[in-house]
């Protein structure tokens, strides 16, 4: 079985929020129906503040702005969606 593709989604994850927990359903319902495997994991704004960014996110396949501003770091946020833009990397805002 192929590899699953891996799609970093930038945000601060709160579970009792009534809509980022349909971030991770929306990517599996998606995975489901292109017959594919998919895992998706956070990256908290303030942790994309790190020297290592680029290796950060480089290991994923896609990168996800989730929603929930404001944003714990909105300079976080902004240097992992700059990331997406200038590397022409897949990436998906909400």
């Amino acid at each position: 079985m192929p590899e699953p593709v891996e799609i970093g989604i930038l945000g601060d994850y709160d579970s009792a929020s009534p809509t980022l927990p349909a971030v991770e359903e929306s990517i599996q319902h998606a995975a489901d129906k292109l017959k594919i495997s998919a895992k998706a994991q956070w990256l908290p704004t303030d942790s994309l503040l790190d020297l290592e960014l680029e290796k950060k996110l480089g290991a994923f396949d896609a990168v996800w702005a989730g929603p929930g501003s404001p944003y714990k770091s909105f300079d976080g946020m902004l240097r992992g969606i700059e990331f997406a833009r200038r590397r022409d990397w897949p990436f998906v805002g909400t």
